[in-house]
């Protein structure tokens, strides 16, 4: 194997392993606040610790895991402060997408929202939070889709990979009611989507965004000024 070949292998298993431990963590199936072994994890994916390594520090980078010099590698366990200002990034982003999303007309997103709501409705009818929640995020990511801006989809991934989106969902959607509520902004977003009104389909669309933040603190324990999330699974 020459020296070209060994550098894109071990860059693949970078990548792959990369991959796994984000999804992992974004899903919640690692707890925030998880040690990360190197070397267990090399273990488990059939690598060396270097390709490990490399992937904790771009984990690092996009804010799903801290590095601690001589200590170890930890899940992030974001402080409240950090949840209010990235849901603040989200308000922006999603508001834009949304204003975006009603001056395209009938598009493929369109459709695929209202089949979203459809379902949305019967979940909620039957009390299926697990269910609900995810089409809470296949709302948000049609939204995305829909604004066919690929700078505002990029930064909007990011931003959700550090958020690790689906936990924060259900202690979100714990709260009484906030379902209902949260199904009913939906419908109201779409609404002014069809209508063409981008400023007031931008302007409920932060107005939800805000709402889901207030449920989601509701949610958290309140320990201390910098209680995380890692406590805080429904």
């Amino acid at each position: 194997m020459n020296q070209r070949t060994s550098g894109s292998a071990k860059r693949s298993m970078q990548v792959r392993v990369s991959a796994e431990m984000r999804q992992r963590i974004i899903k919640g199936d690692i707890e925030p606040g998880a040690p990360l072994s190197e070397l267990a994890l090399a273990e488990e994916f059939g690598v060396s610790r270097t390709p490990v390594r490399e992937a904790l520090k771009q984990l690092q980078t996009e804010g799903l895991v801290e590095i601690r010099p001589r200590v170890g590698t930890f899940v992030t366990t974001p402080s409240r402060r950090e949840i209010t200002e990235l849901f603040e990034m989200k308000e922006l982003l999603e508001g834009a997408a949304a204003r975006l999303l009603a001056q395209r007309g009938r598009v493929t997103e369109i459709d695929r929202l209202e089949g979203n709501l459809r379902e949305a409705d019967a979940a909620v009818a039957r009390d299926d939070r697990e269910r609900y929640a995810q089409l809470v995020q296949e709302f948000h990511d049609l939204l995305i889709l829909g604004a066919d801006n690929s700078k505002l989809e990029a930064h909007y991934r990011t931003l959700m990979n550090q958020l690790a989106y689906p936990r924060l969902v259900n202690t979100s959607l714990s709260q009484p009611g906030r379902a209902l509520q949260s199904d009913r902004e939906h419908h109201l977003v779409l609404e002014l989507i069809l209508e063409k009104d981008g400023d007031s389909a931008e302007r409920v669309m932060r107005e939800h965004v805000r709402a889901s933040r207030r449920a989601l603190l509701a949610g958290l324990p309140i320990s201390s000024s910098n209680a995380s999330i890692g406590t805080a699974s429904p």
